[in-house]
């Protein structure tokens, strides 16, 4: 059977883009929370007398705070994703490379065995592809999931604003 190692070579190549295309996300999310936070905290004292004016406020306020918090979890949980995987041993799993082969020259060796052989290095990359696509669900799943609790969050200011200029005009 013909293999072609570099279809699997371009495949985690583009995996890789959509690691970083998924972190970017959750970086800029991250941003916005961090800006609006302190927009929020920097004019605590002009914001503690409307709070003051009726419960609405505050649970407002809590609620815009709970899904904040859940939206930067989220954006962390992207950063960090925790998996539960296993796959044999493999020369191109970074932690494997470094404690599964010995020392630099075994390693060194076993690559070269695998890469020599075109079924085994297509295995092997075939395990990391699939390792990789894991992650990258995970990760974007957390990022639609942050993105959704920014969005609610977002609503809640919207709506806290128009309570506001409602009770203002009243």
């Amino acid at each position: 059977m013909n293999y072609d190692p570099n279809n699997y070579w371009e495949q985690l190549e583009r995996l890789e883009k959509l690691i970083r295309a998924s972190e970017l996300k959750a970086g800029v999310v991250f941003s916005f929370h961090g800006l609006i936070l302190g927009i929020f905290v920097d004019r605590m004292d002009k914001l503690a007398p409307i709070l003051e004016q009726g419960n609405i406020y505050i649970v407002l306020v809590v609620a815009w705070m709970f899904f904040v918090f859940l939206s930067i979890f989220y954006c962390f949980k992207c950063f960090s994703p925790q998996m539960e995987m296993k796959y044999e041993k493999n020369v191109f799993f970074f932690r494997d490379s470094v404690f599964s082969f010995g020392d630099i020259n075994e390693y060194t060796k076993t690559l070269i065995e695998v890469c020599a052989d075109e079924e085994e290095l297509c295995k092997q990359l075939g395990h990391q592809i699939h390792a990789e696509s894991k992650i990258i669900d995970e990760k974007f799943r957390s990022v639609q999931k942050a993105i959704r609790y920014f969005s609610i969050s977002f609503g809640i200011i919207i709506m806290a604003i128009l309570v506001w200029v409602i009770k203002l005009y009243l």
